[in-house]
């Protein structure tokens, strides 16, 4: 059992007896989020060394994208480092990409409660959403049907997170500012909405590493004078 496939299996697999007294080996897959978690291979067929249920199961599970990272390792060990990896983030980087003809991929494996939380509060701050997105009725249709069970948010879970969030990103930015060798350009632009409120938004521009930035670093609603 040194092919890289097990690797998605436990290593301590059982031995039973099925189908008339057949033998077989009980692979048990190791992703949280497998409904069918189990793998049987007998042993007294000629394919009995064959892994292509194994492969099979794998990819409906797993997805096809871990599966071909993990067909390039030389043995179970090599195929660990791959599936520690995506065990640790929730995902690889092909669980959603952009392809270069603009078509989005996506992973066949179920997203862990971390992984909803995290793609919520991604999709709440860049779409400008409210917290309470997460109770609309189409929403939840479109995210449980066929899944009941699937979690969901709740409103002030998604709002704390969010401040969370802020309040990390927020040092983070303010850590880099402080590491710039060069100059920050700041800006300060000024308009008044249709509503007739005033605003004033204070921007950074600054080169690094070759890259040009552009940062809002606030907003504020001017009072009246």
């Amino acid at each position: 059992w040194s092919s890289p496939i097990y690797t998605f299996f436990d290593p301590e697999p059982t031995f039973e007896y099925h189908k008339s007294n057949c033998k077989c080996v009980v692979f048990k897959c190791t992703n949280r989020n497998c409904k069918k978690w189990e793998v049987v291979q007998y042993l007294d067929t000629k394919d009995a060394s064959s892994t292509g249920n194994m492969r099979s199961h794998v990819k409906s599970c797993w997805g096809e994208d871990i599966l071909s990272e993990v067909d390039q390792a030389k043995d179970v060990d090599e195929g660990w480092k791959v599936t520690g990896g995506y065990r640790r983030n929730g995902s690889i980087t092909a669980t959603f990409e952009k392809k270069r003809s603009g078509q989005a991929t996506y992973s066949f494996c179920q997203y862990t409660k971390t992984d909803t939380r995290i793609k919520i509060i991604r999709w709440v701050a860049e779409s400008l959403r409210p917290f309470n997105i997460v109770k609309d009725q189409s929403f939840n249709s479109l995210m449980k049907t066929g899944c009941p069970h699937y979690y969901i948010l709740h409103p002030t879970t998604v709002a704390c997170d969010m401040k969370m969030v802020f309040a990390n990103t927020r040092k983070r930015i303010s850590d880099m500012l402080q590491n710039i060798k060069g100059d920050i350009n700041c800006c300060i632009n000024t308009w008044t909405s249709p509503n007739h409120k005033a605003y004033a938004a204070i921007t950074a521009h600054f080169e690094h590493e070759g890259q040009l930035f552009n940062l809002l670093l606030d907003l504020i609603e001017i009072a009246k004078v």
